[in-house]
């Protein structure tokens, strides 16, 4: 899912991201995406630029905060509509070379969206030019062992993303004074082998799926990281 064909591939309708979304369940440590608002929020953000926004849910969120304005972007023109379709200001924007002036927001959202672009570092660079001096970034991503278990057991390996869990923060240090982590141990829940095959399908990876029959509900292990820089 790094290149850039394959994500506009993935994302030219929202049926493949709704699909791997509704799996999804919090562990222990909370919902990720509540934790990165809780971030912003925390940081007394008035204005807010999100970064590879989907379906807007995230946007929406934000949005819905009198004290905040949020300008979403995507790559995807489909994604950018269904998130005006929530009332939301979007537009199609390249995250490599961002059409806004220096010091224009206070805060930065990328979450599950930095494996997808081709030169991290120059989007990393815009970023850090686009925040304010005391702004902050919070980006969301996976780990290796992110469903590590159902892909093993399925026929595949465990995905390396170009932007992970193990070498984001190496990534961001490049752009970065301070880079802090949050760690959470999600889990995606299947009701039988065929929704399971489902999600699976909606990868681009080149693998004949399999899985042994299973009928009664099953959980695997999701590992998710936030960053937060300034």
């Amino acid at each position: 899912m790094d290149d850039i064909h394959t994500l506009h591939t993935q994302y030219a309708t929202e049926d493949r991201l709704e699909i791997r979304r509704a799996v999804w369940q919090p562990g222990p440590e909370g919902n990720p995406s509540t934790a990165a608002l809780d971030v912003i929020l925390d940081s007394g953000a008035a204005d807010v630029l999100e970064l590879g926004c989907g379906t807007g849910a995230f946007a929406a969120r934000l949005a819905a905060i009198p004290s905040v304005h949020v300008t979403a972007t995507d790559a995807s023109a489909r994604m950018v509509q269904v998130t005006r379709d929530r009332g939301v200001e979007a537009r199609v924007v390249d995250a490599q070379a961002l059409p806004f002036a220096d010091d224009s927001f206070d805060a930065v959202a990328a979450l599950w969206m930095l494996y997808h672009v081709p030169d991290r570092d120059r989007a990393l660079a815009e970023i850090r030019r686009v925040l304010r001096p005391e702004g902050v970034f919070v980006a969301i991503t996976v780990g290796t062992d992110h469903l590590a278990d159902l892909r093993s057991e399925a026929g595949g390996r465990p995905w390396e993303p170009s932007f992970s869990s193990e070498n984001g923060p190496e990534q961001l240090a490049a752009h970065f004074d301070s880079v802090e982590r949050a760690e959470f141990h999600t889990r995606a829940y299947f009701e039988n082998r065929a929704s399971a095959l489902e999600y699976l399908h909606t990868m681009p990876d080149d693998i004949a799926w399999d899985l042994p029959e299973f009928t009664e509900p099953r959980g695997f292990g999701g590992h998710v990281t936030l960053f937060t820089c300034r």
